[in-house]
């Protein structure tokens, strides 16, 4: 049980010096922010599905 302790110590003093060294952010983890994501073209799921949306509203429209 001390070891699994220190681990869990260990790994919370390397992450508040890593989050230190970065000047106290976290990098965004939103997928729509990733530059390589929107590389690919990777969206959001919300995102996505409002622009499927917005594409099905546009063909009925055409086809009525």
């Amino acid at each position: 049980m001390l070891i699994v302790l220190a681990v869990v110590a260990v790994s919370m003093l390397l992450l508040t010096v890593n989050i230190w060294l970065r000047g106290g952010e976290f990098r965004s983890q939103h997928i729509g922010q990733s530059a390589e994501m929107r590389r690919r073209g990777i969206h959001c799921v919300q995102s996505m599905d409002a622009m499927e949306r917005k594409q099905s509203r546009k063909r009925k429209r055409v086809k009525n």
